[in-house]
């Protein structure tokens, strides 16, 4: 199994990152949602939702949110916040479904197009094979309506290559995480040992920095148009030394 089916369903992964700063993703997605304009009760997919908390922002910001992650131990948890209105009361809908991203979204998991296709918080280059990325896209592309957004929200290359930090520990409750990172054949790899309960555990995580021209021709090559690239979550510009995001915002060509 890759690294990303078995790490992401561990409860060490959620121990690990219980502490990111909820309050600025939140901020971001705002931020997001008032730079795309999209209207109320758009149908919205977030794509590598994990454990569904901005999903759940989305949907009380007011859209029709359809949160899609590989790992089932997070759609399981995710279901308690489900929303299904019986009747047309006003309220939006919130579901979540197991799904790899590389697979086709329409009609397998939605029963409409949408508006808009969210990628959050480096949830790419997990993949080996770079057909399996333009999957992605292809299968971002085929569930979009004419003109709708894809958001893909990345790391910026060089910014890790300038700044990685080689070594660190880090203590979440009881467990010591001793964390190596290193970058081989432009992947950054991140190796995590512990120890719990007397067993030892290694786990690790590797993701491919793409280079941001080589996000563009991605969506060159399925119809995109990159409108807009972000360099971090407070949506200043793009800058290729000193961002430490690549924010991209695609918007779908007309298939006319």
């Amino acid at each position: 199994m890759a690294w990303f089916e078995t790490w992401f369903d561990t409860p060490y992964y959620h121990i690990l990152y219980k502490d990111r700063d909820f309050e600025e993703a939140e901020h971001f997605i705002s931020l997001l949602l008032g730079e795309l304009q999209l209207p109320s009760k758009s149908k919205i997919i977030d794509l590598g939702c994990g454990k569904g908390r901005h999903s759940v922002f989305l949907n009380k910001a007011g859209y029709d949110v359809l949160g899609l992650d590989l790992s089932r131990e997070s759609i399981t948890h995710n279901k308690q916040f489900e929303i299904d209105p019986v009747d047309d009361d006003g309220q939006t809908k919130l579901k979540f479904a197991v799904h790899d991203m590389r697979d086709e979204i329409y009609p397998s998991v939605s029963s409409a197009k949408v508006d808009a296709v969210l990628n959050l918080f480096t949830s790419f280059g997990y993949f080996e094979d770079e057909n399996d990325d333009r999957r992605v896209f292809r299968s971002v592309r085929n569930v979009l309506n004419d003109g709708g957004f894809f958001v893909l929200d990345f790391l910026n290359e060089t910014w890790v290559k300038n700044t990685l930090v080689p070594h660190e520990m880090q203590t979440k409750g009881h467990i010591d995480f001793n964390i190596k990172k290193r970058i081989v054949d432009q992947h950054v790899i991140k190796d995590i040992n512990f120890t719990d309960k007397g067993e030892k555990h290694h786990f690790f995580e590797k993701v491919k920095l793409h280079e941001p021209a080589e996000i563009e021709e991605y969506g060159k090559e399925f119809g995109f148009e990159l409108v807009k690239v972000y360099g971090n979550y407070h949506l200043e510009p793009f800058d290729a030394d000193t961002s430490p995001r690549c924010i991209n915002v695609f918007r779908k060509k007309s298939d006319i």
